[in-house]
């Protein structure tokens, strides 16, 4: 497993963060650049996304509590900067969906999926630096979601708002999303960020609102018949879809056991484990291909997109890896360790850097995609880097401890 730790910090501070620093901060009109086409070309005039300035925040910030460059905490003070001038809504609360490339406001709704990855970034950022403001920002988005977004009569949260936080006619996250009420997606990243958020600050309408978020994917999102998440629901929990998202699963199974851990209940915590490893179970028995990559989506009668896009590749190393410590199943450490192989012959770009948008189901790149963009960001394949490295060393710190008692 060392080999594997190695390979992974090596694409990370050789290729991943290098990458982001050279190529993505824009001197012009500032923070970063909004888009970059898959052979490196600039729009220097493409709008930015909050989605990418949160997770380029943090990356950044994790960067910096982990290796201490100055470098890094540089870049993730830029996106922070950029995020409170141009994203931040001084009026209504909130941070906004899109600015133009000057940084005036573009799209003006207020996506609860946003206001999560804002505040997992201000969390991180918060951690790396342990400035209060930081915090309280974080805290100020909580309450707004919490005051606005949260359905108090079905539990779970609604999707998007106008800016004044007037609930939208059209509730879609993304041109490719069911206009419906409730999706899986946002409330993953709520808890993902809630989770982040009370690991390094103890609040007790997170503390709760966490409970919640575990417990409506225990009762209401993961299918029990198959252990898939459903995507797609009304107001009242009734399933609008029947689209299985493999990537979405394989991620989902390993952030609910981290949501579970820092919450801190033995009884949720084991439900959440049994749950995660019949989730993994099942991505690894239909998705995963002879080749160590992940098929991107199925539907009722099997596969319907067999492309390999780079972010399910990278949550397949984590979930599978989650899924191994866990069970002791050793099928599940060779799948995270064949995921990482095939990242590393397919996915990573080695003549351009970073990593292909996907690739076809024979490992060819698509030159369709972005390498930067609204949804291209450093946040999936640079959390993978650091969350294999905690864990083997986390194991290899274990096992030294067991062996000194011996």
């Amino acid at each position: 497993m060392q080999d594997l730790r190695q390979k992974v910090e090596a694409e990370l501070l050789y290729d991943i963060l290098p990458f982001w620093l050279g190529h993505a901060v824009d001197d012009e009109y500032g923070g970063f650049r909004g888009r970059i086409a898959n052979d490196l070309t600039i729009d220097p005039h493409a709008a930015k996304g909050v989605i990418l300035n949160a997770r380029i925040l943090w990356t950044f910030s994790k960067a910096y509590s982990v290796y201490g460059n100055p470098i890094y905490l540089g870049a993730a003070r830029r996106a922070y900067e950029y995020l409170i001038r141009f994203f931040w809504d001084k009026e209504f609360g909130g941070v906004y969906w899109m600015v133009d490339h000057r940084g005036g406001p573009l799209d003006t709704k207020k996506r609860i999926y946003a206001q999560a990855f804002s505040v997992y970034a201000l969390a991180e950022y918060y951690h790396a630096t342990g400035d209060a403001e930081i915090l309280a920002r974080a805290l100020r988005l909580v309450e707004v979601i919490e005051s606005t977004g949260h359905d108090d009569g079905h539990g779970g949260y609604f999707e998007t708002y106008e800016r004044d936080w007037s609930l939208a006619a059209d509730q879609r996250l993304s041109d490719v999303d069911m206009d419906e009420k409730k999706s899986m997606n946002t409330h993953l990243h709520l808890l993902e960020a809630y989770a982040t958020l009370l690991r390094l600050h103890e609040d007790a309408t997170v503390r709760l609102r966490l409970r919640e978020l575990i417990e409506i994917f225990l009762d209401h999102i993961i299918d029990p018949a198959n252990h898939h998440f459903i995507l797609f629901f009304d107001e009242e929990w009734r399933r609008r879809s029947d689209v299985i998202s493999f990537g979405h699963d394989v991620e989902g199974s390993w952030l609910l056991c981290e949501a579970a851990e820092i919450l801190g209940d033995p009884t949720l915590k084991k439900r959440v484990h049994a749950v995660a490893v019949k989730m993994a179970q099942a991505v690894y028995d239909e998705g995963l291909d002879a080749d160590g990559g992940l098929l991107y989506e199925a539907g009722p009668s099997g596969i319907i997109d067999t492309d390999k896009h780079w972010w399910p590749q990278a949550e397949a190393v984590v979930g599978f890896m989650n899924a191994h410590e866990l069970s002791g199943k050793p099928h599940f450490l060779d799948a995270a360790e064949r995921s990482w192989e095939f990242i590393a012959k397919f996915i990573v770009d080695h003549e351009d850097g970073e990593w292909f948008w996907r690739v076809s189901k024979d490992g060819v790149p698509s030159n369709e995609q972005d390498k930067v963009g609204p949804w291209k960001c450093p946040y999936h394949n640079s959390r993978t880097c650091f969350e294999v490295m905690e864990r083997i060393d986390r194991k290899t710190n274990l096992v030294a401890a067991q062996s000194a008692q011996a």
